[in-house]
């Protein structure tokens, strides 16, 4: 699985040497100031510049945003692929599937047929309207906008922001997964024009295979045991409690009801959802001509996939799926962890939250290698019972052993959460960000917000999107959010971008003597000048064999040309 080809691992180094990724990206713009001009400003000291820089845009929010925009972020690990797209791509691709559009519920249908002519139309349900007319009717196109998205949007009674996010999953069903790969170099192209560098980007491919499977199966009700030791028996001990139905957890159970469906032709689908990523990224390196004299700057962004599991299914459903996800990931190298997705609030969800972290559990002993990274935690005080709050991120990272965790909102409600976050800092545990979608879903934010705490306990923190084109923001926005409502400066998002990297799921050690902490080489690039142009030596081998360190010192080279090539101040260049 964690075999990189050792043309591309040249490619990643030979990106650092030659500014490959630089010139085709946004902060290429700013390599114009003299020579001597940016040796200087390297000798005045490029990250005291930088932060002394950002406190004087800190007057205006349009000027943070600009310095923060041309800022280096490294990667945006928490990232939903189909939320990630804007609202206008995705009518404009419903309008090219000749689907149709419900104007009252403004949610696309599916047509019941085409017409013969050339080119064909929509034949669509009655009172639905051919998705082709928002283009020429503002007040539709307007309308599906704020439906497919959260622009607009006014919470009422019974209906909130959380029910208006995830309805709009459920608005934009039907599109042909023929796009995705332009959905790709939609977000890579917006992540290189804010100086990102890597994406890992969670996805759903095909499993109706797997599911049906499942479903075949049933549960097999087994034993099940519990972190104390204790046999779990009897019925459903119920939602929102640390004490759920874990039966069919145990070992033994688990293992024949994998061998069971790997005999039924389970891995079949494997190659299916290969295929379907595989012709994604093909498409996308097309679109922006990557290879070519004509790249896009989208081309400068290297993507991998997350595989999404939908966790609000029964658990043979969801088990199977699982274990789908767990043999992609174990055979291709572009597929790099599993996460569990939908509301975590969601009934099934919540019932079925400690078996679904025992089948994780037992999945990772049989495929050692595959990374997981886990929602949990996404959760706030009145969306679900008190007792919802107190368990899932301990059991996400005891039971489970998710190396990250995504959101990670209630960690203070957590039973003993101090304990909680000093294990988490102690095992390097690292929480994905995302502070409008937790704004946006939960109404957290600022001071109910457990991003101080995280990082007051030294927990591995980075900032994320999770669904940009929802809440309609980049990751810039986010970075301007986190030093308005909350303090952060320069070396605090430097840091922040610093660990994205570190904790990103790509093979090879990291370019960090120690982990988290970025104040020493490995040994092997000790004594270089970090983030040089042209590394040397046993550096460069170092580099060439770690696609992670690669990535890493591409980050810092890009480091030293930001700070180095701040624009002038007030038409002067600053002292």
């Amino acid at each position: 699985m964690y075999n990189v080809s050792r043309g591309e691992k040249r490619s990643m180094v030979r990106g650092v040497c030659l500014r490959v990724s630089l010139a085709v990206s946004a902060v290429s713009l700013l390599l114009a100031l003299p020579a001597g001009a940016q040796r200087g400003r390297e000798a005045a000291g490029g990250e005291e510049r930088a932060a002394r820089a950002m406190e004087a845009a800190r007057k205006s929010p349009l000027e943070l945003h600009a310095f923060l925009e041309r800022m280096p972020k490294g990667a945006d690990l928490h990232m939903h692929l189909s939320g990630a797209v804007y609202a206008e791509t995705f009518i404009a691709d419903a309008a090219a599937d000749n689907l149709c559009v419900d104007p009252v519920a403004l949610s696309l249908v599916k047509n019941v047929g085409t017409t013969k002519s050339l080119p064909p139309q929509p034949v669509c349900p009655e009172g639905a309207v051919a998705a082709a007319k928002a283009m020429n009717d503002f007040h539709l196109y307007d309308g599906l906008i704020d439906s497919f998205s959260m622009r607009s949007f006014v919470p009422r009674a019974g209906f909130s922001g959380h029910d208006q996010f995830f309805t709009s999953f459920d608005r934009v069903n039907g599109i042909s997964k023929a796009h995705l790969g332009e959905w790709l170099d939609e977000v890579a192209s917006r992540a290189a024009a804010q100086n990102e560098q890597y994406l890992e980007i969670m996805h759903t491919p095909s499993f109706a295979a797997a599911a049906k499977l499942g479903r075949e199966m049933g549960w097999a009700e087994g034993d099940a045991v519990d972190q104390g030791g204790a046999l779990r028996t009897g019925p459903n001990a119920r939602v929102g409690e640390a004490q759920q139905d874990l039966a069919g957890t145990d070992r033994a159970s688990l293992g024949r009801m994998r061998d069971a469906l790997l005999a039924k032709g389970l891995r079949e689908e494997v190659a299916v959802d290969r295929k379907e990523m595989a012709d994604a990224m093909a498409d996308r390196n097309r679109i922006e001509h990557c290879g070519e004299a004509r790249a896009l700057p989208g081309c400068s962004v290297t993507i991998r996939w997350i595989y999404q599991v939908l966790r609000a299914f029964p658990p043979e459903q969801v088990f199977a799926q699982t274990l789908l996800g767990f043999e992609v990931a174990t055979v291709d190298p572009d597929v790099v962890a599993i996460n569990l997705v939908q509301a975590e609030d969601r009934r099934e969800a919540m019932a079925e939250y400690g078996r679904q972290m025992r089948m994780i559990a037992y999945l990772k002993t049989v495929y050692p290698k595959v990374h997981v990274t886990l929602h949990a935690g996404e959760l706030a005080p009145g969306l679900v019972p008190p007792g919802g709050l107190r368990f899932h991120i301990r059991e996400a990272i005891d039971v489970a052993g998710a190396e990250r965790i995504g959101h990670g909102v209630d960690v203070m409600y957590e039973t003993d959460p101090q304990q909680l976050l000093k294990e988490m800092a102690e095992r390097h545990v690292m929480v994905e960000i995302n502070l409008t979608s937790n704004d946006v879903i939960l109404g957290v934010t600022t001071n109910r917000h457990s991003f101080p705490e995280y990082r007051a306990a030294g927990v591995p923190v980075a900032l994320s999107t999770d669904d940009e084109g929802v809440s309609r923001i980049d990751l810039t926005h986010e970075y301007v959010r986190a030093a308005v409502d909350f303090g952060l400066t320069y070396a605090d998002l430097k840091t922040s971008a610093r660990t994205s990297l570190e904790h990103a799921f790509l093979p090879g050690s990291s370019l960090w003597a120690a982990p988290d902490r970025f104040d020493r080489l490995n040994a092997a690039c000790a004594g270089t000048v970090i983030g040089a142009e042209d590394p040397k030596g046993g550096c460069l081998q170092f580099l060439e064999g770690s696609a992670k360190a690669a990535q890493q010192w591409e980050l810092e080279h890009r480091f030293r040309v930001f700070e180095a090539n701040l624009p002038y101040q007030n038409g002067s260049p600053e002292p």
